[in-house]
C-alpha cells in the first residue's frame, strides 16, 4: 500500500488534529488502556432479552470483497437482521445479500476521489472519518464492531455510558503496530519515505488507536495468538471465538488430488506469497493462487524472474473455490494470520495444509492437518514441501477436524458473551429513600 506523498502535510495536519481533539476530549478515553471506569448506569434491561427487543448497530472497517472478516459479520448480520450497519466505505455489490439487505451508513471517504477501490491511500484520514461517522445511543442499545482497523472507535461514548460496546476485533491494526515495515519499511517505499512520512502517520495513529481502546466494552478475538497481541497492546482481556467458516459445503467434494499446490489469499505483504513462489519454483512445483491485492503486479513479475509455474486465478466463484480444494495437492499458507479461515474449509473439503507454526494456525490446524514448518522463509516452506509429499493424510480426520469451526458454534459463543455484557453492564439499580 502506497500513499500519496503530495497530501502528507495536509494528511498529517487532519490526523494531529484528531488525536488532540481526543487528547483534551471526555473522561472516558482515558489514557490509561485497562478495563473501563465505572459508568453511570442506563435504564436498566433484562438480563435476558430476546436479541429481537434489542435495538442493535454494526459497525464494520469498510465493504470491498467477502474476506474471512466479512465472513463473521455475514454471521453477525443473520444474527441480527435488521440491524444498520456502519462502515468507512461501501462498494455495492462487493459483499453478499446478507450484509447489503440493510441501511448501510458510510464515511466522507465514501464521496473522495478513488475511494471505493484506492481506500487504503486515506489511511491518515481514518481517524477523522471514524470520528465523524460513530454510532451514539439514539442509534443503538447495543454496538457490535468487527473490527481490524478503526471500526472499534466508531462508537459515541459519553458520561453517561453510552450503548453497550461488543467488539469482535481481529488484531490491533497490523500495519502499525507489529507489521509496519511489511507495509512501509524501507524496501517497500524506500527509506526516506518510510521515516520521514510513513513512520510519523504511523506514530499519531498508534496514539488515536490507544486513546478509542476504552470505547469497547467487551473484546472478542478469533485466535489466542490475537488475545495474547490485545493484552499486550491495549492492556485488556478479549474472550477468543472463533471465525465462522463455510465448512458444511466442504462435506460434497471429493478429493482428486493433481500435481499442484494452492493458495487462496489477498494479495499483501504478510502473507508471504513471494515465498510461496520462490519455494514453488526452486522445487519445479506448480502454484495456482485465488485472490487479488495491492501485491498482484510485484508477484507475478517475481513469477516471471524466477521462471514459477504460476497461475493467478484472481476472484473465482465459490464452486470454482470448492473445485479446487478438492483437486489440489495441498494448500499453502505461508503467513502469520490472526486466524484464518482459508485453512479450515480447505481441510473440510479433505485438503491438507503445509502452514507455518505460527498465528491462528496453530489454534485450528493439529499435526494431522498440516505439515507444519517453525522459519518464516522460502527455504523452511520449501523443505516442509518436500516433508508433506512423503506423508499421507486421514480425509476423515481432515474434515473432523474442520466441524469444530463452524457458524453456528461462532454465534452460540458469541450470543452467549452478549448475553453474559447484557447481564453485567445493565444492573437495576436500588430505589432511593
Amino acid at each position: 500500500m502506497s500513499l500519496h506523498r503530495g497530501r502528507s502535510n495536509a494528511s498529517s495536519t487532519f490526523l494531529r488534529t484528531t488525536v488532540f481533539r481526543m487528547k483534551i476530549g471526555t473522561k472516558q478515553d482515558a489514557t490509561r488502556t485497562n478495563f473501563p471506569a465505572a459508568r453511570v448506569a442506563r435504564p436498566w434491561v433484562s438480563p435476558n432479552p430476546g436479541f429481537s427487543t434489542l435495538k442493535v448497530a454494526l459497525v464494520h472497517d469498510w465493504l470491498t470483497g467477502m474476506r474471512g472478516g466479512e465472513k463473521a459479520l455475514e454471521t453477525l448480520c443473520s444474527l441480527f437482521p435488521d440491524a444498520p450497519l456502519w462502515t468507512l466505505v461501501h462498494v455495492p455489490g462487493s459483499v453478499s445479500k446478507t450484509i447489503e439487505a440493510r441501511k448501510i451508513h458510510t464515511s466522507f471517504l465514501q464521496h473522495l476521489p478513488f475511494a471505493k477501490t484506492k481506500y487504503r491511500h486515506y489511511l491518515p484520514l481514518f481517524p477523522m472519518a471514524a470520528e465523524l461517522t460513530k454510532v451514539s445511543a439514539k442509534d443503538a442499545d447495543v454496538v457490535i464492531s468487527t473490527s481490524h482497523a478503526v471500526a472499534k472507535a466508531m462508537v459515541k461514548k459519553h458520561a453517561q455510558g453510552g450503548p453497550l460496546h461488543v467488539c469482535y476485533i481481529h488484531t490491533p491494526m497490523r500495519y502499525i503496530w507489529d507489521r509496519f515495515d511489511d507495509y512501509f519499511g524501507p524496501e517497500k517505499v524506500g527509506r526516506v519515505a518510510s521515516h520521514l512520512f510513513f513512520k510519523p502517520i504511523a506514530k499519531l495513529l498508534q496514539v488515536y488507536d490507544l486513546k478509542t481502546v476504552n470505547r469497547v466494552d467487551v473484546y472478542c478475538t478469533n485466535s489466542h495468538y490475537v488475545a495474547e497481541r490485545i493484552r499486550r497492546i491495549y492492556h485488556r482481556d478479549a474472550e477468543v471465538i472463533y471465525g465462522p467458516g463455510d465448512v458444511g459445503v466442504g462435506a460434497s467434494v471429493v478429493r482428486r488430488p493433481e500435481d499442484w499446490y494452492l493458495m487462496v489469499t489477498a494479495m499483501v505483504p504478510y502473507k508471504r506469497v513471494d515465498q510461496a513462489i520462490v519455494a514453488c519454483s526452486r522445487l519445479g512445483r506448480r502454484l495456482k493462487i485465488v485472490g487479488k491485492g495491492p501485491e498482484e503486479r510485484r508477484l507475478k513479475s517475481l513469477a516471471r524472474e524466477t521462471g514459477a509455474s504460476v497461475e493467478f486465478l484472481g476472484f473465482i466463484s465459490d464452486e470454482e473455490l470448492l473445485a479446487c480444494y478438492g483437486r489440489a495437492k495441498g494448500l499453502l499458507f505461508p503467513g502469520v494470520e490472526d486466524f484464518g479461515l482459508v485453512p479450515v474449509e480447505a481441510i473440510a473439503a479433505g485438503c491438507p495444509l503445509i502452514a507455518l507454526a505460527k498465528g491462528g494456525a496453530v489454534d485450528s490446524m493439529t499435526s494431522e492437518t498440516a505439515e507444519f514448518y517453525e522459519e518464516e522463509s522460502a527455504e523452511a516452506l520449501q523443505q516442509a514441501i518436500v516433508r508433506f509429499e512423503a506423508r499421507e493424510f486421514c480425509d476423515a480426520e481432515l474434515r473432523r477436524r474442520a466441524a469444530e469451526f463452524t457458524r453456528e458454534q461462532f454465534s452460540r459463543r458469541f450470543a452467549a458473551v452478549l448475553q453474559r455484557a447484557l447481564a453485567t453492564r445493565w444492573e437495576p439499580q436500588a430505589a432511593c429513600a
